[in-house]
Parts: C-alpha cells; structure tokens; sequence
C-alpha cells in the first residue's frame, strides 16, 4: 500500500502519500500526516483524522486505489505507479541491552 495517490479532481487534497516511517504505516496529505492502525483486510484506521481507508486492489492483489472517509469527506485516489520506495529508516544510537 505504500505510494502517493492522485485523489479526484475537487477533492479537499490533491494527493496523499502512504510511507512507513520508522516502522510505523503513516499517511501525509497537504491537510496533514496521520498514522494508520490496520482494522481489516487492506482497512485502516486514519488515527489523527477520525477517519478510515480502504485499499482497493486489482485481480493480481496489487493496490491500485483508496478510498478515504473522513471529516465529512469521501475521497477516491488512484495509485501512481512509481518505483522509489516510501520508507525510512532511522538507526538506533546505541543498544539498549546486548544479549550473549
């Protein structure tokens, strides 16, 4: 599910972007970044926005759109196919606890 989604023309924002970031599934628009807490198959929880999307897939099982429900709004987004992968990765300062 990670990628940027084109949203439909009038919608409140243009775009949203799924990324895991520091092991954590978020989602960033213009209106804001939220973390998503899986419901379900391909559902989730827009924790910041009191909201839910649903990824849709093709008959291949590859993610091809979302469809967003939040504060009022019902946004449908395409996926952008797009090679780059939306991940970061941050390295730990040092061990908490090394185990021999």
């Amino acid at each position: 599910i990670l990628g940027t989604y084109k949203l439909a023309e009038g919608s409140p924002v243009a775009e949203v972007t799924v990324a895991l970031e520091n092991g954590v599934l978020v989602m960033n628009s213009a209106a804001g970044s939220s973390t998503l807490e899986k419901t379900g198959e391909d559902t989730y929880v827009i924790t910041q926005f009191q909201g839910t999307a649903k990824f849709t897939r093709n008959d291949s099982k590859v993610v091809t759109g979302v469809t967003i429900l939040a504060m009022g709004y019902e946004l449908v987004g395409t996926k952008e196919i797009n090679a780059d992968p939306l991940y970061a990765i941050r390295k730990a300062a040092k061990p908490v606890l090394i185990v021999k």
